[in-house]
């Protein structure tokens, strides 16, 4: 920020023609507002705390506050949806100022300010004379919001609020245009993951643009899936799909790897190989399964299921090359993985429901896990014409069939 150094003298209309241009020298939205309050102050505006908070879409985050502060820099937190209904939400400046689209400010080092929200009395406390909120109007009706605080005796002075105001708009630009990215990867990484919401974000949207790519593929399913729905009413169904899949799929991010697509109550995951050891990502490819076994062994059934009606789980756990990209119709794309091996993984995965096994892993699988795996047996599946040996977890497994 040595060039601020030079604008100690400058006007604000400096700042907005830095926002209009995008402020392109800041690399992520906590740069931009860390900048931003850098070359205000130099322009002579005295602030001490500033924030943003923006709504995003997102499944589980309402929204995210940046909250800069003179001394520290700026911070960043997530609200979670539940922050709607505190009282703390419902009656502060935020929700006012989203309401009514109107600018709201108190001056504190007035003794007569009207101290009407709870957060004024912590920041009278820790020295503020002036508090500012003002609305981010994005183009799409949505009211974000800004804040502004001084310390400065008597507050801030008519020209420094005209200042502030006079970057309002182009902050609501550059806010928008950081939010829509932000919002693009957030729904991406929802739907198709993070990986793939890479290659999307960075233009790999052709049909048939794929690349091949050696991976541990990870393919599950809950036993008694059609009993369970006709036993639970419709939500009752689906929150119990949702627990289930809460016992896999934090596991599988954890340990590395990409959850591509459900198919009812079925998941396909990947672990690619990338640079790492197939043996190290084998591994942690197992360690997952076991984990994710435990927790489904562990998830309490509905009242409405007797003990034996509680979910079950299958999955098989297979090595091999798949094709990783877009596919589908010209107007309706899937991000997804497909070839033999796959496939392979989806026979396997049927035939663990068959056995009665909770975890059957493939021969090239097994390879790569050592003492880990134990042979159950050699069996003849559907579409390969080759007799498949399958694996399980060694201390629950015992050879078995021909």
């Amino acid at each position: 920020m040595a060039e601020l150094v030079d604008m100690a003298h400058c006007n604000t209309s400096l700042v907005a023609e830095w926002l209009i241009d995008g402020a392109r020298s800041a690399a992520e939205a906590d740069d931009v507002l860390a900048e931003l309050c850098d070359r205000l102050t130099a322009c002579g505006i005295p602030l001490w705390r500033v924030g943003v908070f923006v709504r995003t879409l997102h499944p589980q985050i309402m929204g995210r506050r940046f909250l800069w502060r003179r001394e520290r820099g700026v911070e960043i937190r997530t609200a979670p949806y539940e922050m709607l209904d505190t009282d703390e939400f419902r009656d502060s400046p935020v929700t006012r100022v989203s309401t009514t689209g109107q600018s709201l400010r108190r001056q504190l080092a007035d003794p007569n300010c009207p101290m009407d929200f709870a957060v004024l009395h912590d920041l009278r406390e820790e020295g503020a004379t002036d508090y500012l909120v003002s609305p981010l109007v994005f183009t799409d009706g949505t009211v974000h919001i800004a804040t502004w605080t001084t310390q400065q005796p008597d507050g801030f002075t008519p020209e420094q609020l005209a200042g502030i105001e006079a970057i309002i708009r182009p902050l609501a630009r550059v806010a928008e245009v950081r939010v829509l990215r932000r919002t693009a990867a957030n729904l991406l990484d929802t739907y198709v993951g993070n990986h793939a919401g890479e290659r999307i974000l960075a233009g790999r949207i052709r049909r048939g643009d794929t690349e091949a790519i050696d991976a541990a593929i990870w393919f599950s399913d809950m036993r008694g899936s059609t009993m369970l729905a006709e036993l639970l009413p419709p939500q009752g169904f689906i929150d119990l799909l949702n627990r289930y899949f809460d016992c896999q799929i934090p596991t599988i991010l954890d340990h590395g790897g990409e959850v591509l697509k459900f198919m009812g109550d079925g998941l396909l995951a990947i672990f690619p190989i990338g640079d790492a050891a197939e043996s190290e990502v084998c591994g942690r490819t197992l360690s997952a399964a076991r984990i994710a076994c435990a927790n489904i062994e562990g998830l309490a059934a509905p009242e409405l299921l007797a003990n034996a009606d509680r979910p079950r789980f299958g999955l098989a756990l297979h090595l091999g090359r798949v094709l990783y990209g877009n596919i589908g119709s010209a107007g309706r794309l899937d991000f997804t993985c497909i070839g033999p091996a796959v496939n392979l993984a989806a026979r396997i995965e049927k035939l663990a429901g068959k056995l009665g096994h909770a975890i059957l892993a493939s021969r090239e699988f097994a390879d790569c896990c050592g003492a880990d795996l134990a042979r159950i047996g050699s069996f003849r599946l559907s579409g390969f014409a080759a007799r498949q040996t399958v694996y399980g977890p060694a201390e629950k497994s015992s050879p078995a069939g021909p």
